[in-house]
């Protein structure tokens, strides 16, 4: 089945289909875990003057139709993905911060099943892992 495309994306989520919109995911699908400062400086390759305004507009508009989801590890500035409904985690190195996906259990997803859950309906966990990434650690063996 072919992917659909940024516009398709934009409406299913019955959203316009804008040339900061399509910029914003563009520059979120070439730089996962992307923050706002990322974000703007690649939509401004795409679209010269553009407003730090307009792509903190288009962050929230997508957000909140579903179609990014926005992270934010403890200490670190507020990351943005595509990535979205899956339930998955991050690993976030406490050296150079990167910060890559963790998938949940295959099959099962026992994050989603707490040992008291007060009467809420869980839908979603965030488990948020921390270590050091193979290039830190190579730079601290060195």
């Amino acid at each position: 089945m072919p992917t659909a495309t940024l516009e398709d994306q934009l409406r299913a989520a019955a959203l316009r289909v804008t040339r900061p919109r399509v910029a914003v995911l563009t520059a979120l699908r070439d730089h996962p875990h992307a923050d706002t400062e990322t974000v703007i400086d690649a939509v401004r390759v795409a679209l010269d003057g553009v407003s730090h305004q307009t792509v903190y507009d288009v962050l929230r508009a997508l957000t909140d139709a579903g179609l990014v989801r926005r992270i934010q590890p403890a200490g670190s500035l507020a990351r943005y993905e595509l990535r979205v409904r899956d339930n998955h985690h991050h690993v976030v190195c406490r050296g150079c911060g990167i910060i890559a996906d963790v998938d949940c259990a295959v099959g099962h997803a026992p994050c989603l099943t707490a040992s008291n859950d007060h009467g809420f309906v869980v839908d979603e966990a965030e488990v948020v892992y921390w270590g050091t990434c193979p290039d830190c650690a190579a730079d601290r063996a060195s």
